[in-house]
């Protein structure tokens, strides 16, 4: 079985280890078929691509001998809270390993696509401040025929005028709350 850039479009995880789980399922296949040599099987892994060290590989393969349990059939999947970040991330500050993440993950689902381009839309009205394209925006959600994504548009057009307000409006209560939590937070203390 032979692992390669499409799966490593999908790896999850912290820095130093989001490489290796792009390559888990052969290490762990290997692993319950016998091979526990860490540095053979990162000699297996580089050779389809894996660029990372064999400190790496270890560190990864210590748990499961530690557990002394067969390795997992599959590496960890990609959360919903990871996938929602994917999307809710300002394009300018997303890297192109995790933006051909989100091209892969959107692929998969065609829904997700779709919340993606309300997100997006959503976001550059609010930091455009274009609250005068807040109705059609509710119309575009509501179009959708996705049920999570009509009812926001119901709760949004119950305060239309607020809404769109606050995405036109540079005044905001910003200040006046981070006051308020001062003192809160200062009464507590003094309690």
């Amino acid at each position: 079985m032979w692992f390669g850039a499409e799966d490593a479009s999908l790896a999850t995880g912290s820095r130093s280890y989001g490489q290796i789980h792009a390559y888990t399922p052969y290490p762990y296949k290997r692993w319950n078929e016998g091979c526990t040599d860490a540095a053979r099987l990162h000699a297996e892994i580089a050779e389809r691509g894996y660029l990372g060290s064999k400190r790496t590989v270890r560190r990864h393969l210590q748990q499961i001998r530690a557990d002394g349990t067969p390795a997992p059939d599959k590496p960890r999947e990609l959360t919903v809270r990871k996938a929602t970040w994917l999307i809710t991330t300002h394009p300018d500050k997303t890297s192109e390993s995790k933006g051909l993440k989100i091209k892969s993950l959107l692929a998969r689902c065609p829904e997700l696509a779709a919340v993606a381009d309300c997100v997006h839309a959503f976001a550059q009205m609010m930091t455009e401040r274009r609250g005068e394209e807040h109705g059609q925006w509710l119309t575009d959600i509501e179009n959708t025929g996705l049920a999570p994504l009509r009812s926001l548009a119901r709760g949004l057009r119950q305060d239309f005028d607020a809404v769109t307000a606050g995405l036109t409006l540079e005044w905001n209560s910003g200040p006046v709350e981070g006051n308020v939590n001062i003192r809160v937070e200062r009464i507590k203390r003094d309690g």
